[in-house]
């Protein structure tokens, strides 16, 4: 995949009538996917270039660094996952204090139009640009007409009574609802990293556990979950233990702990990435380690009996 950096980059010379899907795509949606589909048709239907332009950072980071929200993917996430969608070329831009005082039209001016010459520009419904967010989709539309480019945007997309959005699923996340994230994002939420040495204390237990040390700014909350754990490209069922393991008084920070169900290498070291399926439990202390046994056998059996009903 082609990644253009602005300010940074010339225009490449193969770039041809630009299609953009023009927005944050932070989690990559199911309301981002559709806004990349109808890219993908327009640039089809006219010989154009299908792409995504993003930001980085994310411009609260830069605007209001204490109300910026922790992100759903790393910006290597969501090129990652821009690029699995078939959009083989995606403009990023650097979010500067400078930027963000530009007027709507500056920022159109000099990035839609200077920089890549846009043909068509699709945004969701919400979507706002420019200088104290001044500017919507009517203004783009209107300086489209004016620079020679078509703007046009999709309706929000609903899951069931929910209008699917990143600040939605930041909070399905926060309050440990998987599955109901899950379903806003069409896939799981993940995390991606490395496996890194623990305490072996799950291993001592009889449930060995792989340790994530992980990039991500947004993790679940504490508690034990049903999870995946994909491992050069194989999907295993797992389940895992997020926080501080009260049951033996420790003080540290806390851990991300996975137990792959019916697995015996070696992960250390490894890059993997855990998909969050179902929350089990709230993460609790135990009178003894025999008790924090019984309940580890009776979450691995919920689990067991989710993923016989699930395709993993």
């Amino acid at each position: 995949m082609e990644v253009l950096h602005f300010p940074d980059d010339v225009r490449p010379p193969w770039l041809v009538h630009p299609v953009l899907a023009l927005g944050n795509f932070d989690g990559l949606h199911r309301g981002h996917l559709k806004i990349i589909e109808r890219v993908k048709r327009g640039a089809a239907e006219h010989g154009g270039t299908p792409m995504a332009m993003t930001f980085d950072p994310h411009p609260p980071r830069v605007v209001r660094p204490d109300k910026a929200p922790p992100l759903l993917m790393t910006k290597a996430q969501r090129l990652d996952a821009l690029h699995r969608t078939g959009i083989n070329c995606v403009a990023v831009v650097r979010f500067t204090h400078e930027m963000s005082q530009w007027d709507p039209e500056t920022f159109v001016r000099s990035v839609l139009v200077d920089w890549l010459r846009v043909s068509e520009v699709w945004v969701g419904a919400n979507f706002l640009f420019g200088h104290g967010r001044s500017g919507n989709f009517t203004s783009l539309r209107t300086l489209g007409q004016r620079y020679g480019f078509r703007a046009d945007k999709i309706d929000p997309v609903r899951y069931k009574e929910f209008v699917v959005s990143s600040t939605r699923i930041r909070r399905l996340v926060t309050e440990g609802r998987m599955d109901e994230a899950a379903a806003l994002l069409g896939h799981q939420y993940y995390l991606d990293g490395e496996v890194v040495e623990g305490r072996r204390r799950g291993r001592e237990l009889g449930f060995p556990t792989a340790n994530l040390r992980t990039a991500n700014e947004l993790v679940p909350p504490h508690g034990v979950y049903a999870t995946t754990l994909t491992v050069d490209g194989i999907i295993h069922p797992a389940m895992t233990n997020i926080g501080v393991n009260p049951t033996f008084g420790d003080a540290h920070a806390p851990t991300i702990e996975t137990h792959v169900l019916g697995f015996s290498g070696d992960l250390y070291a490894r890059q993997v990435r855990l998909g969050f399926v179902l929350r089990l439990r709230d993460e609790r202390r135990f009178d003894d380690v025999d008790a924090l046994r019984a309940q580890i056998e009776a979450d691995q059996r919920r689990a067991e009996r989710l993923f016989s009903r699930l395709s993993v």
